[in-house]
């Protein structure tokens, strides 16, 4: 059997969308180069989706190892240019991926933020004894 609880339903309208874990899944079909990709079918709403739903892979015409340099590039500080010739890509590709990373980054930070404490970056610098600028404590405010 095979592992299926990093993925949840991608219906909106499903009672167990976003739900990680629930068991509701289960891999109906293979698809893409060499059937590598999976297909994945909820038991809740029988919706089907690929694995790669809400993802930035998803859809992607380029090989996964050429996606995935294009965002370690751009995450390391390589510029748009610099990194289409890196990688050996036109530009606007680029562009379209940095696009479809930053979307799905923004989707997650929100996702997990929900669940973090609110004041918790002040609170660890204090509690750290962290200075602010010119070697002022911080102080609460």
């Amino acid at each position: 059997m095979q592992d299926l609880s990093a993925f949840c339903c991608q219906n909106p309208k499903c009672a167990d969308f976003g739900r990680r874990g629930v068991g509701n899944l289960s891999v109906t079909d293979h698809y893409g180069p060499q059937d590598a990709r999976r297909m994945l079918r909820c038991a809740t709403c029988e919706a089907r989706f690929s694995e790669r739903k809400g993802t930035p892979l998803f859809d992607a015409r380029l090989p996964e190892e050429k996606v995935l340099a294009i965002l370690a590039h751009l995450d390391e500080g390589c510029g748009v240019r610099k990194t289409s010739r890196l990688v050996g890509v036109n530009k606007d590709t680029v562009t379209r991926y940095a696009i479809r990373a930053g979307g799905h980054a923004r989707e997650l930070h929100d996702e997990l933020v929900a669940f973090s404490p609110r004041d918790a970056r002040g609170a660890v610098r204090r509690k750290m004894g962290l200075r602010g600028q010119k070697g002022k404590e911080l102080r609460p405010q």
